[in-house]
């Protein structure tokens, strides 16, 4: 059991998953810190100043002033301003997504060779394969090949 589990983790299949999966995790960091740095920030100020990482509704009843009282008091809270960071987080790292997969699809399908062309046809006789051109099979002698 343990040669065959050493066959599994070693198989290429599996490590390309696992440095894929690495990769992914990195770049979603990437996404993450790019709405909450550089993307929400401006459309913050369009929207009349408003950091969406501090929009919250506590759910106690209780007035804070900021995240940071908010979650050292220990209150419930619904904290819609960060579920919409992540949101947009999500789809540009789904559109990211989209366009890599379309890119690898297109360079894969360049790749491949177009399938040939059929050169043998069955003759409706005696099932054997013969020449697209043949007018009559060399097998049985059908002509309504």
């Amino acid at each position: 059991m343990l040669e065959e589990f050493k066959k599994f983790l070693i198989k290429g299949n599996m490590i390309d998953m696992a440095v894929g999966f690495i990769f992914g995790a990195a770049f979603a960091t990437l996404v993450k810190s790019l709405v909450a740095n550089i993307i929400m920030p401006p459309v913050g100020l369009l929207m009349g100043r408003v950091d969406f990482s501090q929009l919250y509704i506590a759910l106690d009843g209780e007035s804070y002033a900021s995240m940071a009282e908010l979650d050292k008091a220990g209150a419930p809270a619904i904290k819609y301003g960060l579920f919409i960071n992540d949101a947009i987080s999500f789809l540009i790292l789904g559109f990211v997504m989209f366009m890599m997969i379309k890119a690898y699809n297109k360079m894969k399908t360049e790749d491949e060779p177009a399938p040939a062309a059929p050169t043998t046809k069955v003759c409706s006789e005696c099932a054997m394969e013969i020449p697209l051109a043949a007018k009559k099979c060399g097998h049985c002698g059908n002509t309504a090949v």
